[in-house]
């Protein structure tokens, strides 16, 4: 038996405007582009929404209705859940009737597509908990299957999750972890006793992510049933299929006249036309098939580009000066208590802000030009750093603001008769705790990263005759 368990990720960010230096500390809306750009979260969502998610959600709808057997994942960041709700409600509508019919399974995931785990575990499992709450609040379901940011892996993280509770996690299948063994079979991973790790056949994924639409490709047309064969040729070698991609796939990166909606319409049918292949979720595949071996990832696997690490996110030095940045900030942030500061800080961490900061080449270049909403690297940089330091004289703020509070309280407190018992102070969300571990506090200047950025990096001093608009 050979089974094929599909799996979605659906996310959109909070992009920052064009936040200009003379913006900090008279503008705190740093995600309300109303202009006709790639820069405005409502018409991105609006515009993917009619090309993606409407029309593939429809025609998912259907294959459910039609083939008992048809099962998929789906993950969401939580940002796309807030933006579906605030402007295309029937869209997180129709995603719930997907949901509803059981045969959709739902993964845990972090609610900020951020790469917290690898900068601070508290923040991190923060965010997993509040992710956690939303898909309860929204589809009624508990996930009990772990994916991280941009499919991010590492062998603490999946022992992170073991501890957790959860029954597997999701990687990319790579060679130079796996060397001569097969994706297409669970492993455990190193360290882990119980948890399994299912991994990504990046080969068959990308021929439908990446590859499908391109006419220079040596396949192109792929049609339902050769793709199909392609699976059907790995009985006897595999147990399982992951096929793991954006859900944006269809329809979004590549568009309808590609044919890839009758491409999705066809494939379930044509699976299934082996007598001995079938779908599965991602639990019941964990529940289905015992390892075969160990899965021994030391160093953080990621599903971009052709290095497989972070290098989308921190390859050079302004992406990792911002996101240096930006976790520097928690422990200030999470004292402040205030739930407006804190959920921007989290809208900041999203990967997607350093992503754009990429001055990669080649291949891996055109596609973080392709998905950038920024004329350049830079200019994204400038507006995300701009807001950064918008965010800390908020912060500073309100920390003064505590202090004099604090202050006060102790100077009535010292006036009153001491009592063994003192009643918590109110906080604004409980779900908030304060970092206890050290962190650096961010005094700097708003300003200060500006003339930092200028002595220390090369190319804003070749720039600087001709000029650089902040």
């Amino acid at each position: 038996m050979l089974t094929v368990c599909p799996y979605f990720h659906v996310h959109q960010p909070y992009r920052v405007k064009r936040y200009k230096v003379f913006d900090i500390g008279n503008d705190t809306e740093y995600f309300n582009d109303n202009s006709e750009t790639d820069l405005n979260n409502r018409r991105i969502v609006e515009k993917v929404a009619e090309k993606s998610y409407r029309p593939t959600n429809k025609i998912l709808k259907e294959l459910l209705d039609n083939h008992p057997e048809f099962r998929f994942n789906l993950s969401f960041s939580g940002t796309v859940l807030d933006q579906f709700e605030a402007y295309t409600p029937d869209v997180l509508e129709s995603f719930q009737e997907l949901v509803a019919t059981g045969r959709v399974e739902i993964l845990a995931d972090t609610y900020h597509h951020s790469l917290a785990f690898f900068y601070s575990v508290p923040e991190f499992k923060r965010q997993v908990e509040k992710h956690e709450r939303r898909i309860k609040q929204l589809f009624g379901v508990k996930p009990r299957v772990f994916r991280n940011t941009e499919l991010s892996y590492r062998n603490d993280l999946a022992k992170w999750c073991e501890d957790n509770g959860y029954l597997g996690i999701m990687a990319e299948g790579w060679e130079k972890y796996l060397g001569w063994r097969s994706p297409n079979y669970l492993y455990r991973p190193a360290g882990c006793s119980k948890i399994k790790v299912l991994l990504k056949n990046y080969k068959l994924s990308d021929d439908i992510a990446f590859r499908f639409g391109n006419k220079e490709w040596a396949s192109w047309p792929l049609n339902a049933e050769t793709y199909a064969s392609w699976i059907h040729s790995h009985h006897g070698n595999g147990q399982t299929i992951n096929l793991f991609m954006d859900y944006e796939s269809y329809g979004e990166h590549q568009w309808e006249d590609t044919g890839i909606f009758n491409f999705l319409r066809a494939m379930p049918e044509m699976v299934m036309r082996h007598p001995d292949t079938s779908f599965k979720t991602a639990t019941e595949t964990v529940e289905s098939y015992e390892p075969t071996g160990e899965y021994d990832v030391p160093e953080i696997l990621t599903w971009a580009d052709t290095d497989r690490d972070l290098t989308a996110w921190t390859g050079n030095d302004i992406q990792r000066d911002a996101i240096a940045a930006t976790y520097r900030m928690e422990e200030a942030v999470m004292k402040t208590r205030k739930r407006d500061l804190i959920e921007t800080w989290r809208k900041l961490q999203t990967s997607d802000h350093f992503y754009y900061m990429c001055t990669k080449w080649s291949n891996d270049g055109d596609v973080h030009a392709y998905f950038s909403p920024y004329k350049s690297p830079y200019d994204a940089y400038i507006a995300f750093m701009n807001a950064l330091s918008d965010l800390q004289l908020r912060v500073n703020h309100a920390a003064a603001e505590r202090e004099e509070k604090d202050r006060l309280k102790q100077a009535t407190v010292a006036k009153e008769k001491p009592t063994d018992t003192q009643e918590p102070e109110t906080i604004e969300d409980e779900e908030e705790k304060v970092v206890e571990r050290p962190v650096e506090e961010v005094k700097q200047s708003p300003r200060r990263w500006w003339e930092k950025i200028i002595n220390a990096l090369p190319f804003f001093n070749q720039k600087r005759q001709g000029g650089i608009s902040s």
